[in-house]
């Protein structure tokens, strides 16, 4: 297939090759791309999708975005399981393999000390979540009931009486947040001893996240794989210390948070380097980590 080149991430050269079932953006099989010590990990895209145009217009479209990015993060996961990937940006395309070459020599340094800093090293995701239950919620025969299905609320005999219950679940749910706000404090603080970095993100919206809860924590924590074992089970043990929180472990990941601050001021591509600019494609001002 002819077409753009998408750029997965860059690595060092594997010993083996990529998996043999391995599919990629626009069902492309993955290929390695050698540049001196250097791997980008690439395919080939079509341009009818993949240039600036209707590039742009894809992204509006959840469902394809959704797609390439689920096929995006198949192939850094692949790459993960085998070495330190450093993934680019989703859709960062380039007109050709001279291209990609291109940028891998100018960002070189950039990327040799990233991959120096993160060899055999991943990152694990743990998310704290406030969740009211019974364990949080008023106690049984309370005016307010059970949230697990114990006795229903009984109905207010007045304004005042409605304001009291209200009152009360507020109090229940400022209960919980307290209780998941210490543990994800005391957590963090645990984790991040047994991490050799770790990152702060925003609390994530339980919109996104597929949880019915508050999010109190949410923190990225650069591990070593051969503690990766300790690291997982000291989040296990959090998971039944509190209830009313729910404590969520992903990865082990790429190490996504931890690339920016080990990367270089980003140069200006190449005039014939890029396929386009505009929402994560194009230069590497866009694409790169």
């Amino acid at each position: 297939m002819t077409g753009l080149r998408y750029v997965y991430a860059v690595c060092r050269p594997l010993g083996t090759p990529l998996p043999a079932g391995l599919r990629g953006v626009a069902d492309d099989r993955p290929r390695l791309l050698v540049h001196h010590d250097l791997t980008a990990v690439v395919s080939r895209v079509p341009a009818d999708d993949f240039a600036e145009e209707p590039l742009r217009a894809h992204l509006e479209d959840l469902d394809w975005l959704a797609a390439t990015a689920r096929a995006h993060q198949d192939v850094v996961d692949a790459l993960t399981a085998v070495t330190t990937p450093l993934p680019l940006r989703l859709a960062t395309v380039f007109h050709d393999d001279g291209a990609v070459r291109a940028m891998v020599e100018d960002r070189a340094d950039g990327f040799r000390r990233a991959l120096d800093r993160l060899s055999g090293r991943v990152e694990w995701g743990v998310k704290v979540y406030a969740v009211p239950d019974a364990g949080t919620g008023p106690p049984a025969g309370d005016a307010t009931g059970d949230a697990t299905g114990g006795a229903p609320p009984a109905k207010p005999a007045s304004g005042r009486d409605y304001l009291r219950q209200r009152h009360r679940r507020v109090m229940a749910r400022e209960t919980a947040a307290q209780r998941a706000e210490r543990l994800a404090e005391q957590l963090h603080h645990t984790l991040s001893a047994h991490a050799e970095a770790a990152r702060l993100h925003p609390p994530q919206r339980g919109a996104l996240s597929g949880v019915s809860g508050t999010n109190v924590l949410n923190a990225a924590y650069l591990v070593p794989r051969e503690r990766s074992g300790e690291f997982t089970e000291l989040v296990e043990q959090a998971k039944d210390q509190v209830p009313g929180t729910e404590v969520l472990l992903t990865g082990p990941w790429a190490a996504y948070s931890f690339l920016e601050s080990l990367m270089e001021p980003e140069p200006t591509a190449p005039d014939d380097g890029p396929a386009a600019d505009g929402g994560g494609h194009g230069d590497d001002r866009h694409g790169a980590p």
